[in-house]
């Protein structure tokens, strides 16, 4: 039988290897529903939410409150300044200031949500955005992580919900 350390670092690679094929999947799920909405696919902010929900399910940003809480602060944070000062790219860049801001204020800090007002404000999006892909990507992670999680881990995801 093989040594203590051993048997942990192979537990390890096969956790992180589940944690990998998660987030492929999850991304080529993103995708296929990026086309089939015929929404480019570098306007779903959730590749870099992908990695921090499967890939440091224990962290803070990685909790459902902060994963859908924080891309809908944000959102909220672009249309804002979209719909009330209009679009440029000091106003784009203001609106990812602001939503670290907000995030942090509200308890939802979820560092790849302050993409969002970048996106809203640069692209002039409409309010539906909030609805799908937002809304919609984030209860859609949070539901496939949880699945995800619970079938290839020891520890249970999320810590908390709210």
């Amino acid at each position: 039988m093989g040594r203590p350390d051993e048997s942990m670092r192979g537990r390890s690679v096969l956790l992180w290897a589940w944690r990998g094929l998660g987030a492929a999947l999850a991304v080529g799920s993103l995708e296929f529903a990026a086309a089939l909405g015929e929404t480019p696919v570098s306007l779903i902010p959730f590749v870099t939410s992908i990695a921090v929900v499967l890939g440091m399910p224990e962290a803070d940003p990685a909790q459902p409150r902060a994963l859908v809480g924080g891309h809908l602060v944000s959102c909220a944070i672009g249309f804002l300044i979209l719909l009330t000062l209009g679009s440029s790219p000091i106003l784009a860049a203001s609106g990812v200031g602001l939503s670290l801001v907000a995030m942090r204020a509200t308890g939802t800090m979820h560092p790849p949500a302050a993409i969002n007002p970048l996106l809203i404000v640069a692209e002039r999006l409409s309010p539906l955005f909030i609805l799908a892909p937002i809304a919609t990507g984030a209860v859609a992670l949070a539901a496939f992580a949880f699945v995800w999680h619970r079938i290839g881990s020891d520890a249970p995801w999320p810590k908390r919900w709210l």
